[in-house]
């Protein structure tokens, strides 16, 4: 159930997440052009709208499609979000969700009917017009059945939205985010979920607390102060690395594995986003796009200009609250040792096959890939970290990548990733040999697969 989910979620915000640039490019014009931004300017600030009706959503609706079908699936993944968006005359970021991927995949299965049956000399004008045919059927049905119904679903999670802050009771929301997070569910939260409803608030409002309720870094901080204050051997050492990487370079999840060796810190982690979250509803703090990565000068960068004291207040509020939950926890509690007890523990509570370690590779390896669940933050990390630690030991030859563990090359030898995710990056590829770490900065595996590359290079 819990590779499902992760998978499910993996697929959402992997539909916005390429396409941060995009919303971080809107959310600098909202910020600076509209009325109430930096530098009002009518003529700037007419572009505020059209991207956000238009460019947005048709740029998920096309990476929806792409991710089933290849550039034809993200052609008409476009073509079918124009119907939802002006079938509906409001922000369609959930009908673009859904009409990509699903017009991808209704020409994908007409691609597989005609392959091998259409005549030589023919293959383009059937390519063409099948997208052409296929997708003026399809946007015609997204634009009179799909949009009034996406409309109505919006509208109802509006109101349940709209219900929970008017009676100031968002900070409840951490009950369920913090540990979704820690289970690896962070993009597909925050880009999925709250990066729709917090475009739509910064139309209405022009900026958005919801940008900040899985983004804030503050939690992290806490608990990692806390295993620099209180942890033990590896953990306390690696702490104040984790604390830079997390907290200036906004990839939350280095702290995960900390919160895995001892799980009663799931309540420093929901203490701390509950108290981080009250602040900003108290102080009206909102960003006016999406701060991806986490870090605290993303944050900054796209913080309304109205909202910099409370921002910070917020953040300091979610660190020193988690931080005085989890210092008792650690200094009181045996159950957090190592890195090193901790990684039988986690594969026993996630599942993690260790079998994987020992399958055999013939031939010398060549390419290595680092798996996260997005391919973007983690996982580049601990790429570079590899990377430097291949080149000291004087290997050449081998190449070091990082992507999503859903779409790991089939080329790929031996895979490196967090054991949580192990299941999924066998699913993605079968025959590579599977490195589970527990630690992104002080992983022993490191070491143990450069000594092993180093044999698999003398033969």
């Amino acid at each position: 159930m819990k590779e499902k989910v992760q998978t499910f979620g993996r697929f959402l915000s992997g539909m916005v997440m390429p396409n941060i640039g995009a919303f971080i490019a809107w959310g600098l014009i909202t910020a600076f052009f509209i009325e109430t931004g930096w530098l009002p300017n009518a003529t700037f600030a007419a572009l505020v709208g059209p991207m956000i009706t238009y460019l947005l959503p048709l740029l998920i609706g096309f990476t929806g499609g792409k991710m089933v079908h290849d550039f034809r699936g993200g052609v008409i993944g476009a073509i079918v979000t124009m119907g939802v968006i002006v079938g509906s005359g409001t922000i369609m970021f959930m009908g673009a969700m859904i009409c990509g991927p699903l017009a991808a995949w209704i020409l994908k299965k007409f691609d597989e009917r005609v392959e091998g049956k259409v005549k030589p000399g023919f293959e383009m004008l059937v390519n063409n017009f099948s997208i052409g045919i296929i997708g003026l059927i399809l946007t015609l049905l997204a634009m009179l059945a799909i949009a009034p119904v996406v409309v109505a679903v919006n509208n109802a999670l509006a109101a349940g939205v709209g219900f929970f802050v008017e009676r100031s009771m968002l900070p409840l929301a951490s009950l369920f985010i913090e540990p979704a997070k820690i289970l690896f569910l962070n993009n597909a939260i925050n880009h999925g979920i709250f990066s729709p409803l917090g475009i739509a608030q910064v139309e209405e409002v022009g900026k958005s607390i919801f940008f900040l309720l899985e983004a804030n870094p503050g939690p992290g901080l806490g608990i990692l102060m806390a295993y620099m204050i209180a942890g033990k051997g590896m953990s306390k050492a690696s702490a104040p690395g984790a604390i830079i990487i997390h907290f200036l370079g906004g990839i939350h999840e280095i702290y995960f594995p900390f919160v895995l060796m001892n799980p009663l810190l799931i309540f420093a982690a929901i203490g701390g986003g509950a108290a981080g979250v009250f602040t900003f509803q108290m102080l009206n703090v909102g960003l006016t796009a999406p701060a991806s990565p986490g870090s605290i000068f993303a944050l900054l960068m796209m913080c309304s200009k109205d909202s910099y004291v409370g921002l910070v207040l917020g953040v300091a509020a979610a660190a020193l609250v988690a931080l005085a939950i989890a210092l008792p926890i650690l200094k009181f509690s045996n159950k957090e040792t190592s890195l090193e007890e901790a990684k039988q523990k986690n594969k026993e509570l996630k599942g993690a096959n260790p079998a994987q370690d020992t399958k055999a590779i013939t031939g010398k390896i060549s390419k290595i890939a680092f798996a996260c669940d997005a391919g973007m933050g983690s996982s580049a990390m601990g790429a570079t970290v590899l990377k430097n630690k291949i080149k000291d030991a004087g290997l050449t030859g081998i190449e070091v990548i990082h992507t999503s563990v859903s779409t790991i090359p089939g080329d790929v030898q031996v895979v490196v990733t967090h054991e949580s995710l192990a299941q999924r990056a066998a699913n993605s590829n079968p025959d590579a040999k599977l490195v589970l770490i527990t630690n992104f900065l002080q992983a022993p595996e490191y070491d143990e697969l450069v000594e092993f590359l180093k044999e698999n290079h003398k033969n």
